[in-house]
């Protein structure tokens, strides 16, 4: 790809031109630079921070001793990477991070099996979306796979933070920001990414509990051609105030987005949706999700998990024929399913949950009740149960990576 012309909009409405040269998909974006992962350092604190009992972790509170920093400069590349103490990082203010909302995120988790190895879930799947999420924010993309011998090194670094037991993992934070110091919008000539870990327990402490949620008529959360898939802050920050309404009002703990004359189905704030109905032609069952090929949905790894085991399995336990559907799907086709007897199960699938069962939807004044109620539906507690013994590696699966 040869010059192009970039544009820079300033604060005041000036705009300024010029040319440069690109090698990634999105013409504004930098060239890519190699990650030097035999240039790591390490820098073990001197001062380790105490470690809470497990059964009082909270998500996202407690953080291990150290923390991984990568820097990049439209000049230099990627800098060494670097293996510090957890700590505040320092910014300019100007960082056009806090100004235009350029940063992005990944969600992972590291798991310790039974004979105390330490396990990462599909992590190339983490990556490949990280490089996804960045190149639509102009960053600079990664090599997936020295990202994730470097996450790996961070975690074998912090492994004793990893605490044991059906339920627990470390939650791993890759995040990337534009530290460039400019009040202008442009793409970001600095950026940083840095990984934090965080000892997490069992998302249900006390059995499975299934959740309702307020299917929103007026709020959008994305739309075709937008940045629903990407990782990106400025998808979640506007669901923060109708979160709380749909808590505070409607008793609810996520909204389902929605989309379109039609209402259709796009996924819940934490986490993708599926729906398990019979098919009206009485020949077996289809098990349903939002397609991504409109770009306002993100593809979870958790997601894709569950649809590839879908395809594997083709059928129930009990030999009912199962039909795996990525489409459109409107919430008239989801009531009309529930007043006619065949809406089976509704769950949500998500890192942190894993799978989470729904127990209602409340859509345009009616509460549309999930048959399983205030259990797990059966198929649900099956990819449960699938997806967990290969995090934590009770069966061999080659989407667990044992680093340790």
């Amino acid at each position: 790809m040869g010059p192009f012309n970039s544009q820079t909009v300033a604060d005041g409405g000036g705009v300024e031109t010029g040319t440069a040269e690109v090698t990634c998909s999105i013409p504004v974006c930098p060239a890519l630079s190699v990650l030097q992962t035999s240039m790591l350092s390490v820098q073990r604190t001197t001062t380790p921070r105490e470690k809470q009992d497990k059964s009082k972790l909270v998500f996202g509170q407690t953080f291990t001793d150290h923390m991984l920093h990568l820097d990049w400069d439209s000049d230099g590349g990627w800098q060494a990477p670097r293996i510090l103490p957890y700590g505040d990082l320092r910014i300019s203010p100007a960082a056009s991070s806090l100004h235009y909302g350029l940063q992005c995120y990944e969600g992972m988790k590291a798991y310790r099996d039974a004979d105390g190895g330490v396990r990462l879930f599909r992590p190339d799947l983490n990556m490949i979306r990280l490089n996804r999420s960045m190149d639509r924010l102009c960053f600079p993309q990664v090599d997936e796979a020295s990202m994730i011998e470097l996450i790996s090194k961070l975690v074998v670094e912090d492994a004793d933070w990893i605490p044991e037991g059906d339920g627990y993992s470390l939650y791993i934070r890759p995040t990337a920001i534009s530290t460039h110091p400019y009040l202008g919008l442009a793409a970001p000539e600095k950026v940083k990414i840095y990984v934090v870990l965080s000892p997490v327990g069992p998302y249900y402490k006390e059995g499975f509990k299934p959740v309702k949620l307020y299917a929103d008529t007026e709020q959008r959360r994305a739309w075709p051609g937008g940045m629903g898939f990407a990782k990106a802050g400025g998808n979640y920050a506007p669901t923060v105030k109708p979160g709380l309404k749909a808590k505070k009002e409607h008793g609810c703990a996520q909204i389902l987005w929605l989309f379109g004359e039609e209402d259709y189905v796009q996924e819940v704030s934490a986490m993708n949706i599926f729906f398990l109905v019979k098919k009206e032609d009485g020949e077996g069952v289809e098990l349903v999700t939002p397609p991504l090929d409109a770009g306002d949905i993100l593809e979870g790894i958790t997601r894709r998990s569950v649809l590839e085991l879908a395809r594997e399995w083709r059928e129930l336990e009990g030999g009912v024929p199962l039909e795996v559907s990525e489409r459109p799907l409107a919430m008239g086709e989801v009531v009309k399913a529930s007043r006619e007897g065949r809406l089976l199960e509704v769950f949500g699938t998500g890192t942190a949950a894993v799978i989470s069962p729904v127990e209602a939807i409340k859509y345009r004044g009616m509460e549309i009740e999930v048959p399983s109620g205030t259990s797990i539906g059966p198929l649900a507690e099956r990819f449960w149960g699938a997806l967990t013994d290969i995090q934590y590696g009770r069966v061999e699966h080659p989407w667990s990576v044992r680093i340790a």
